[in-house]
């Protein structure tokens, strides 16, 4: 993985002030290096230029960005965040089409696909990616952004120049785009945050390429195009059919992105989703006579302090040691304290450039840094609940009978601590509806489907273009910040085009959970882990660490230069820290309750100090 920069505009030449403009790009660099340690380099021409920061994953001698060809004249530069699952077909029909190929990368396979085939080659491409390319000759810069938006790619316009990055840091490190918010960017921190409008950057005029989208930029124009969009089809297989495809689906998925020069890993939680990774991961590597290295996460004294509630029944662990014998892994438990997590709080706003999933992405962060120390590439088991339909709001009356988020239907928790002024202004429900409002209105339905299967379809393309890109983010920025390319085979476009189409009564089988996930996986898993009820991500119980939150919070609010000040109330925060938390009651997806409140409100305030947000 790495992080792509640059700019573009036909109306000046950069090369009048080559050294001022190497310098901008190289400050680009310099603000996403955490993307990519390895390696870094700089390309400059009159219109155009483009910065990258590479991690070494495949092709360690020569792949060097931005890859520059030249063939008949043309000059074509790429630069790219992602890997590229089916590179080695690619290169394959390339070959037999002339190309010439000089090193071993999938980057050079995304550049001789264009210069043979156009844009549209993009189409053929498995895998994620956000991809900058420019063609000399047609004076053309081309944005790419994956089908569901696993890889990030902003970009803003100041004036009449594009400037585009991986990362909100990297836009910000040109010097002309400040760091600004609206009344629109505060109703995305308080009344959807953490998720975000998708396309939208939350900050003034910082815009997003789609999932899915390819932009234009050339001497007169910007233009805007979808290569790839989720369609609604008539589902014809039968059961076993659809259980025999998913099967070959998941395990091709997972196959694929076994892609790599070093070794790989995986995050092993002992839920069904990451358990099938692992066993297809581990089962091809004793092939090659290789053990799978797994990684699980928990937090110190969870055993003591863990409150078994409706969103998290059981702990882990003994279904973690039950898949490390089963699959016969090298296992790593990896543990958590609350000065661990409460450090990485603030980290994980540095990382995403915006307030995020508090400790939720704290100490994904935090377990990120760990598996460093011993591997640079790992595959998780993230996406199959947006998918298959794991989350208790695809089951529950209450999501068919809300118009309105279902991990986050509720306003009245995100204003419990806001000053009443504050309320009064921005209108947050109305905002919040109207974000739902319109990825309803683009929910892909059939003329014959019934109330209840289309809101099923409405509910699954929610979780989609919401609550699976949330965590998908959360996964890029904790890991990239750490060095460490996290790859999520269940979200190969593959699957989502297909199993978004199946029936619910087959996704869910006798009301069995993802039972349609779990029928595929059948002779892959111990019994007990294949169908053992769904428990997500961990987080800490631990009273003591609420009371850290608190006390820093309320020192916060002390200072009379903390800019969340405006924002709070603080007769609201002294009430709120004086109550029970109610851990069953999230505010925001399964994880994020009580104390999850503090910590956010604790990210808004260094996010503005941090970033010197100038509020409208």
């Amino acid at each position: 993985m790495c992080g792509i920069a640059g700019f573009f505009n036909p109306y000046v030449d950069y090369m009048a002030e080559k050294p001022k403009w190497k310098g901008i790009l190289e400050k680009m660099n310099r603000v996403q290096k955490r993307r990519g340690p390895d390696d870094e380099g700089t390309y400059l021409s009159s219109l155009c230029g483009l910065a990258h920061v590479r991690l070494e994953i495949i092709d360690l001698v020569t792949g060097q960005q931005p890859m520059v060809r030249k063939r008949q004249g043309r000059e074509c530069v790429i630069v790219f965040n992602g890997e590229i699952y089916n590179m080695a077909e690619l290169k394959a029909e390339l070959l037999l089409e002339g190309a010439d190929f000089q090193t071993a990368s999938d980057t050079e396979v995304i550049l001789e696909g264009y210069m043979l085939h156009g844009k549209d080659y993009i189409k053929k491409l498995n895998g994620i990616f956000a991809i900058a390319l420019w063609d000399s000759a047609a004076s053309e810069l081309y944005l790419f952004r994956d089908r569901l938006g696993v890889k990030p790619l902003f970009y803003s316009m100041t004036g009449k120049t594009l400037v585009f990055a991986s990362e909100i840091k990297g836009l910000l490190a040109y010097p002309d785009i400040t760091p600004v918010i609206d009344k629109e960017g505060l109703c995305e921190i308080f009344a959807l945050g953490p998720a975000k409008t998708y396309g939208k950057g939350v900050f003034k005029d910082v815009l997003e390429v789609l999932p899915g989208e390819c932009i234009t930029f050339d001497r007169t124009s910007c233009s805007k195009e979808f290569y790839w969009t989720l369609k609604s089809r008539p589902h014809e297989d039968s059961f076993a059919q659809t259980i025999e495809k998913t099967a070959w689906l998941v395990e091709d998925a997972v196959k694929k992105q076994m892609l790599s020069d070093i070794p790989i890993s995986t995050f092993l939680s002992g839920g069904v989703d990451s358990s099938l990774v692992t066993a297809i991961c581990a089962r091809e590597l004793k092939k090659q006579g290789k053990i799978l290295n797994t990684f699980s996460f928990d937090f110190q004294n969870n055993d003591k302090y863990f409150k078994s509630n409706s969103f998290q029944p059981s702990q882990d662990r003994p279904y973690v040691e039950q898949m490390v014998d089963f699959a016969g892994t090298n296992h790593h438990f990896l543990e958590c304290t609350n000065q661990n997590q409460l450090d990485c709080l603030y980290k994980t706003v540095d990382a995403r450039d915006l307030p995020c999933m508090a400790d939720v992405e704290s100490s994904l962060l935090y377990f990120c840094s760990k598996v460093t120390d011993y591997n640079k590439v790992t595959l998780t088991g993230e996406c199959a609940d947006e998918i298959f339909g794991g989350y208790p709001w695809f089951h529950s009356q209450k999501a068919f009978q809300t118009n309105a988020f279902p991990w986050s239907d509720d306003m009245g928790p995100r204003q419990v601590l806001l000053s009443d002024s504050l309320i009064q202004e921005l209108h947050m429900e109305e905002y919040a509806h109207a974000a739902y409002e319109k990825t309803i209105g683009e929910t892909p339905v059939l003329p014959e489907d019934t109330p209840e299967e289309k809101r099923r379809r409405e509910i699954s393309y929610l979780n989609l273009r919401w609550f699976m890109v949330t965590l998908l983010d959360r996964m890029d920025r904790t890991s990239m910040y750490n060095g460490l390319e996290a790859r999520v085979p269940l979200a190969d476009y593959r699957i989502v085009e297909y199993v978004f189409n199946v029936p619910w009564h087959m996704k869910c089988p006798g009301g069995i959970v993802k039972g349609l996930l779990r029928h595929a996986g059948e002779g892959l898993l111990p019994k007990e882990v294949l169908w053992r009820r769904k428990s997500p991500y961990p987080k800490t119980y631990d009273p003591a660490y609420e009371k850290l939150l608190g006390q820093q919070l309320k020192e916060v609010l002390a200072d009379s230069n903390a800019p969340v000040r405006t924002l709070l109330d603080k007769k609201k925060v002294d009430t709120f820290l004086n109550s029970s938390s109610d851990y069953g009651k999230p505010w925001y997806g399964q994880l994020m309750a009580g104390p999850q409140m503090l910590a956010y409100m604790l990210q808004v305030n260094y996010w503005l100090k941090k970033y010197h947000v100038q509020i409208l």
